[in-house]
């Protein structure tokens, strides 16, 4: 199935490197779109619902998820992707992908496997989630996993944000760049991070919008708000600077990167492939714009007091969960005690509670640790 409407740096379907077990392609359905249906209905996918990125799932069913938040990733990545014309089959499937190997409790958990993990292989949330989709996952009677296409499984190993840097995987050419589309699911990622949780501070209440004065990036979108729309109530002006924020980005992403390929002289994939630096990028302005929002994001929401003290609650129930199974692994579901042979308990153990959701494994910690909870 060849695309006639892709730019020519666009990865068509018809330049795919296949799947790891060779399957007849669908008569309708690109491979990518057949990937995107294949991660969608995963059980890696729906856990996302329950795991959680700042605040946890007990706190409050309005702040972000794993799941809204790919959801987010992927509206921002398919517009930007429509407009540059890429591949937007490609960029749906690898930003629907890109967290299912994040652990519960965010960041906090994956630290915490991380440490457990050091002398055993390590962890990293991109590499788990190549083994979710390449391994865990089972929904196929003549394979392991989802088999998806070489290209999905390549972005999802090899994204990368100012809070990722995965480790090299060689069987997806690490020395390669990635295709545009898995830069534009990158950044795109970064856009709906920092601008939800901006969202989810202030609705919190740890982070207040007077302080938010203090950041230039904020301050002038509001200061437009508040004259174009006098006496507007503080719930519908969050909102609206956020929506403005989102798109004074994805814009000035896409005429930036519009012309980055331009004058870097991309004519095809292999340009891409073979270009050293980011071809997908914000302008000088916006980058340093948005560095003193981060900052604000880093020091006042992922630092507050109560953040820290719900991630040290969640390293807390990682650690004693794995330290508990690794000492009695006969407590494991028969599918994971099953393989222990084969991947060593450690590993086994880690998959296990990679893959709970925060509810999951706080209910596990209760049943393990609380004398008069059922098991």
């Amino acid at each position: 199935m060849t695309r006639t409407n892709l730019a020519p740096y666009a990865l068509d379907e018809s330049m795919t490197l296949g799947r790891e077990h060779p399957e007849k392609e669908h008569l309708y359905r690109s491979c990518y779109q057949r990937d995107r249906d294949r991660i969608v209905h995963s059980t890696a996918f729906r856990r996302l619902e329950y795991k959680t990125q700042v605040f946890v799932n007990h706190e409050g069913d309005y702040y972000r998820t794993r799941l809204t938040h790919t959801l987010e990733v992927t509206q921002i990545a398919r517009s930007i992707a429509r407009v540059l014309a890429l591949n937007e089959d490609l960029t749906e499937a690898i930003a629907l992908a890109h967290d299912l190997g994040h652990t519960p409790f965010g960041h906090a958990g994956e630290d915490a496997l991380k440490e457990l993990m050091k002398k055993h292989g390590g962890f990293d949330h991109n590499v788990h989630g190549l083994r979710v989709v390449d391994l865990l996952e089972e929904r196929h009677p003549e394979f392991k996993g989802l088999n998806l296409s070489w290209e999905v499984r390549e972005g999802i190993v090899k994204h990368s944000t100012s809070y990722d840097n995965p480790p090299k995987v060689e069987s997806l050419k690490p020395k390669l760049a990635p295709p545009l589309e898995a830069q534009v699911v990158d950044i795109a990622d970064e856009i709906a991070y920092d601008n939800h949780d901006l969202d989810d501070g202030l609705t919190s209440r740890f982070l207040k919008e007077d302080d938010l004065k203090k950041v230039e990036l904020w301050k002038g979108i509001a200061e437009g708000i508040n004259k174009k729309y006098p006496g507007i109530n503080s719930h519908i002006r969050k909102y609206q600077v956020i929506r403005h924020l989102i798109n004074l980005q994805v814009v000035d992403l896409i005429e930036e990167s519009q012309k980055n390929l331009k004058k870097s002289g991309i004519s095809s994939v292999d340009d891409v492939r073979k270009h050293k630096a980011r071809l997908i990028i914000f302008s000088n302005g916006i980058r340093e714009k948005r560095k003193p929002l981060r900052e604000f994001l880093k020091n006042n929401l992922y630092k507050h007091y109560k953040v820290v003290r719900m991630s040290n609650k969640a390293q807390m129930f990682i650690k004693e969960l794995f330290n508990v199974y690794l000492d009695r692994p006969d407590q494991l579901p028969p599918a994971f005690y099953g393989r222990i042979k084969k991947d060593g308990p450690h590993r086994v153990v880690c998959d296990y509670i990679a893959g709970m959701t925060d509810r999951y494994a706080q209910d596990e910690y209760k049943k393990l640790f609380q004398p008069y909870e059922r098991v």
